[in-house]
């Protein structure tokens, strides 16, 4: 059945993209909107000035739920994508246009549920504009924006992991699972072909059953039976919050990854969707943009931050554009972070330069 007004439905797809209209789609985006995108030939075929192309919002992963709001007989569905906070958007989730044909009705899967983190307040002394003139370091090219407070949220529940090691065993074996590769391919049988590729970090599954010879069955949207996972590739959801420095290191595995305007997968990733989803890896939501994520967690004074906080950045009198990871302790006032670089369209790890520390506006904690 189709996605109707009103109802909610899942992502059946590993990747799919999130599109400002459908009349601002191009040419060269028709493999992302096949009914099975191929996003990584879809961001291959790219040149530099169409990977920042702004007909773009952000991406969702399979199984990420979604309401809908609207649909058209060509295709197109309007949705709120209810697993990436936006407040300046909308009070429940990100909005935008997907394909109707990336969609399944949730009855077809049972996703990993969420539920409100006690998290504590958002910093009430940031609103996601920048101060008059710069406060402290560093600057940085466009990203996708937002505003307005929304805490982290934890996924998952049920006894202590640590979040590392096969997920076929355990006190963890029946929580969700989340991808822990850069991608991964499911299958039909446990010996079988590939039936769904490009599973990207950070999904979510369901288990469907025990392992048999290293594969773990896993509930798909949009199919009646069972997939298959490699084992080795899954690890279970985080009941407790990570440390900030395992999430640092789940983004250093990035680096040198290719920067795309919204996106938000190891295909292709922008700043704060570098940020969603090494937290989204440990269970945590985090808002989907910069400014948003600055209202969503707490200052620290700059010199006290460590590795795994945020640096936010904006110029004067403007709302934050940018986010990049601490990366090292500040020595000297030399600071590093990890980002996803608009200026070089990669994933870089870097000291901070002069044109950067001109619109540094705080270091933050999630």
């Amino acid at each position: 059945m189709a996605p109707q007004p009103g109802h909610r439905a899942v992502v059946r797809v590993p990747v799919a993209t999130l599109w400002t209209a459908p009349e601002a789609v191009r040419p060269i985006d028709c493999p992302a909107l096949a009914g099975s995108p191929d996003v990584a030939a879809w961001i291959a075929g790219m040149d530099r000035d169409q990977l920042v192309g702004d007909c773009v919002l952000t991406q969702l992963l399979l199984g990420e739920p979604v309401r809908v709001t609207e649909t058209r007989p060509d295709g197109w569905v309007r949705v709120v994508a209810l697993g990436q906070p936006a407040a300046k958007l909308g009070a429940d989730g990100y909005p935008g246009w997907l394909r109707a044909a990336h969609l399944a009705d949730p009855a077809d899967a049972d996703p990993p549920s969420t539920h409100p983190a006690d998290a504590g307040p958002a910093d009430p002394a940031l609103s996601g504009t920048a101060p008059a003139g710069p406060v402290g370091t560093g600057s940085s090219g466009p990203g996708p924006s937002g505003s307005g407070p929304a805490g982290p949220v934890p996924a998952g529940s049920g006894s202590a992991s640590s979040g590392s090691g096969p997920a076929g065993s355990g006190p963890a074996a029946d929580r969700p699972l989340t991808v822990d590769v850069a991608h991964t391919a499911l299958r039909a049988e446990p010996d079988g072909d590939a039936a769904l590729t490009g599973v990207v970090l950070g999904t979510r599954l369901t288990p469907a059953g025990p392992p048999v010879d290293g594969r773990r069955p896993v509930r798909v949207p949009g199919r009646a039976d069972p997939l298959w996972a490699t084992e080795d590739d899954l690890v279970p959801l985080p009941a407790e919050r990570p440390e900030a420095e395992k999430v640092l290191a789940v983004a250093e595995r990035l680096r040198d990854l290719v920067y795309v305007w919204g996106g938000m997968s190891t295909d292709g990733i922008d700043c704060s969707g570098l940020v969603h989803l090494a937290w989204r890896r440990y269970g945590i939501t985090l808002p989907r943009d910069a400014d948003d994520q600055a209202a969503a967690t707490s200052r620290v004074p700059l010199d006290a931050e460590r590795p795994g906080d945020l640096y936010f950045f904006a110029r004067p009198g403007r709302r934050i554009h940018h986010v990049g990871i601490v990366s090292a302790e500040p020595r000297g006032g030399r600071r590093r972070m990890l980002h996803a670089c608009y200026l070089t369209r990669r994933v870089v790890e870097e000291e901070l330069p002069a044109d950067r520390i001109a619109t540094l506006v705080g270091a933050h904690r999630v």
